[in-house]
């Protein structure tokens, strides 16, 4: 089971304004077990930082001007993540932005919900802790995390942090350190299903133009590239 933690930092709030994603963090769970793999990129987002955000995550307009854009980079990430349950907290505002660079790259390239299932760990929260904070300091400080560390949101740290708890939330071990504890039966706890990220009414199917067909087979290529022939699409493919 490969499940890959999340976390992203943006320009602002809203990608219908024109906000764009500037960092991407992923850790990697392979049958509930931290395994040291992981993903994390910069991004330049053509456009400035709001004031508030860089209050949030530090990350400043000259820090990023250098950095390589979503479309550079966009076939690593994919590779990354294909085939696998992400873990987000507060999955609708990540997988929003995220769906928004690879629309604005190709309307061919698929939405993330189509190549990964989608847990989001703020509704798990909820429906553990009604009434309650839950946030990731609330979360943390609720489940005797330690994230002293953290004086700024950053998308790496901030997944890493988000697979301690998931873990812990879950009844698994949260620590770097599990495979040095004694082995012990999960604690009980209910039983937890993937979310739907967005509920919309049907839209209506606009074929792709050729420009559009052969931009999404150069993103498979990287993707099957970048995964070692394990591109979920291809494999569909020739199964048909």
């Amino acid at each position: 089971m490969r499940q890959i933690v999340l976390d992203t930092e943006t320009t602002g709030l809203e990608p219908s304004q024109g906000h764009r994603v500037i960092e991407i963090g992923c850790v990697e769970l392979i049958n509930r077990r931290l395994t040291g793999n992981h993903y994390h990129q910069y991004l330049q987002p053509d456009r400035n930082v709001e004031d508030g955000a860089f209050e949030v995550h530090g990350i400043s307009n000259d820090f990023l001007k250098d950095m390589p854009r979503f479309g550079d980079v966009v076939g690593d990430f994919l590779g990354f993540i294909s085939g696998a349950e992400l873990i987000i907290h507060n999955a609708p505002f990540d997988v929003g932005f995220l769906n928004h660079e690879l629309n604005l790259l190709s309307g061919a390239l698929h939405r993330l919900e189509d190549i990964c299932t989608i847990t989001d760990t703020l509704a798990m929260a909820r429906r553990l802790h009604p009434g309650q904070k839950n946030n990731l300091d609330a979360l943390c400080k609720r489940y005797s995390i330690d994230n002293s560390h953290r004086e700024l949101h950053g998308a790496l740290l901030d997944a890493e942090i988000l697979a301690d708890l998931y873990l812990v939330m879950t009844g698994g071990q949260g620590s770097l350190f599990a495979e040095q504890a004694a082995e012990k039966p999960a604690a009980p706890v209910e039983e937890i299903s993937s979310v739907k990220v967005t509920e919309r009414k049907p839209l209506k199917i606009i074929s792709a133009s050729a420009d559009e067909l052969a931009e999404h087979q150069r993103i498979l290529d990287l993707i099957d590239k970048n995964s070692g022939g394990a591109c979920l699409w291809r494999r569909l493919t020739s199964d048909a």
